[in-house]
């Protein structure tokens, strides 16, 4: 509970549905003219954002929409397919490459003393990479001469020449792997075992769960026929895991307070629900991951000041596949808090054995009632069912909510060829381990919980698994826009005071300055130093 006042004093700071943001001036421009400028501004204060050239066209979406919109066949290992995968990888490095050029001259002449980030360092080892391709050094010079081609490397720390030797090292198992010549990548990775380490660096930490998940999947392709030696973790057994489902609650919640993305997604979300039923006295949320569910005192706290029509009560119903007894706990939490502010209150739970399951009956939806929808990072775990993330659609749509707002990652971890999944995942966890060290210590134990339990389950399943295994499949918001269109939901744009309140959430955070806020359509898209990493949208059914 102290953790939750905490929060909620935090939102009294910040102002948090005050409607005097007009005289403060947003710093969300919105116009084109506007955009254009800050976007100059940016480029010449920090990296450039990543170039996405795999990013679906919304249009052949549609075309394909028959088909179904989420390709989730398994690449075919012919040597044709894995050559024009290859090929299309390359360009894909490249592009990312490319934007470091810039970045590169003026770290190397101009910028004495800042260290380099995560995905600089990424970029600068692919633009090595392509040098070496273009060259035609084989990984076997690699292995001997580590550095090389050391005028690529110059002006670099000693700890950054390692870390593009390292991400260098794991680019190239990477495309190994991509040509199924197996016995190569595994000796590449032998090599990037010496220095990965998943207690060191942020780009110590990514090589370690990638090269983790590189192995698995040599694995399974060889059927162990070239056994690979299991990177064994330094960090393992330096935190309890008696009560898994409670240490990731904690871990969860000590994220929320220190790591910008959370709060900005989430206060904006509960902004937009605010904002949609600001007239309404019996409210009904649904929530389809609730976890701690501490995002929700911010609301209760809202809906207990000043309004038009005084609440007559808030309902909050969680729905969940796993964890039964932590969203119990949760809702005990929650009850505890609403008798506090004396705020009418009720809490239900929808517990099923698979999404499939869910149904228009399981929901106690009482005349009268608004109904909000709230997504946070679901939908993409269904986007390797499509069957059943329609059927969820189709019961959204029955149920006639109000306002449904959705959080998802912003990023393209769905493509059928392996190496290009694997270079957009790499730049995508880079840029979020990179905000992990900025704003943790690297022993903090919820760190080390969120890093081997999450992002190591996210990083595995992208890389090692393939077909109905494969879970992970994250897709930006255009790709969400062209699927929500055949369901008849609309977008609606986030108010002034939505993206005020985002600004001011971010600004509250040491490490806020760079975390950086854009407008993507209607939507907001929260990124680290260029990055996307989440959205937050609102949609309505027309």
């Amino acid at each position: 509970m102290e953790d939750w006042e905490d929060i909620g004093s935090f939102r009294f700071h910040c102002g948090l549905y005050q409607d005097n943001f007009a005289d403060e001036g947003v710093h969300l421009a919105k116009d084109e003219e506007t955009q254009q400028k800050r976007r100059h501004k940016q480029q010449q204060q920090q990296p450039p954002p990543i170039v996405n050239s795999t990013s679906p066209d919304p249009q052949l979406i549609r075309e394909t929409a028959k088909l179904g919109i989420f390709q989730t066949g398994i690449s075919v290992p012919n040597s044709e397919t894995n050559k024009e995968h290859i090929l299309a990888s390359l360009e894909l490095f490249s592009n990312y490459a490319s934007d470091f050029k810039t970045l590169k001259g003026e770290r190397l002449s101009n910028v004495s003393g800042r260290k380099l980030s995560t995905e600089e360092i990424m970029k600068l080892a692919g633009e090595r990479y392509i040098q070496f391709s273009t060259q035609g050094l084989d990984d076997i010079y690699m292995l001997m001469h580590p550095f090389g081609t050391g005028s690529s490397l110059a002006g670099l720390s000693i700890e950054e020449t390692q870390d593009v030797e390292l991400a260098h090292l794991l680019l190239a198992a990477a495309e190994k792997v991509g040509y199924q010549q197996f016995k190569r990548a595994s000796k590449l990775l032998s090599r990037c075992e010496w220095l990965a380490s998943d207690t060191g660096n942020p780009v110590q930490r990514i090589a370690f769960y990638f090269g983790k998940a590189l192995l698995e999947r040599i694995d399974r392709e060889t059927g162990d026929q070239f056994p690979s030696k299991t990177m064994g973790g330094k960090g393992k057994g330096k935190y309890n895991m008696t009560d898994p489902a409670l240490n990731s609650n904690l871990a969860f919640l000590a994220c929320h307070q220190q790591i910008p993305f959370n709060q900005v997604v989430q206060f904006a979300g509960i902004q937009a629900i605010l904002e949609n039923m600001a007239f309404e006295t019996k409210i009904h949320l649904v929530d389809f991951n609730i976890r701690s569910g501490v995002q929700w005192i911010v609301l209760m706290q809202a809906l207990t000041q000043q309004r038009v029509y005084p609440i007559r009560y808030l309902k909050i119903t969680a729905v969940g596949t796993a964890h039964r007894q932590m969203i119990e706990e949760t809702g005990k939490r929650l009850i505890s808090f609403a008798e506090s502010l004396k705020l009418p209150f009720k809490f239900e739970v929808i517990f099923l054995s698979d999404m499939k399951d869910l149904k228009e009956e399981l929901f106690d939806i009482e005349p009268g009632e608004a109904l909000a929808i709230y997504s946070p990072m679901v939908l993409r775990t269904m986007v390797s069912r499509p069957n059943c993330l329609e059927t969820l659609m189709k019961l959204l749509r029955k149920l006639g909510p109000s306002i449904v707002v959705l959080t998802e990652v912003e990023a393209n971890h769905n493509s059928p060829s392996f190496v290009n999944r694997f270079i957009e995942a790499l730049f995508f966890h880079s840029a979020f381990f990179d905000c992990l060290d900025d704003c943790m210590d690297r022993n903090n134990q919820y760190r080390m919980i969120i890093e081997g339990m999450f992002f190591h389950f996210g990083i595995h399943n992208i890389v090692a698994s393939e077909g109905k295994e494969r879970i992970t499949r994250s897709v930006k918001i255009d790709v969400w826009r062209a699927f929500f269109a055949r369901f008849g939901l609309v977008e609606v744009e986030l108010s002034e005071s939505t993206l005020y309140q985002a600004n001011l959430v971010v600004q509250q955070f040491p490490c806020g300055s760079s975390c950086n806020l854009e407008i993507n359509g209607k939507c907001l898209i929260a990124g680290w130093k260029g990055t996307p990493i989440h959205s937050v949208s609102a949609w309505k059914f027309c």
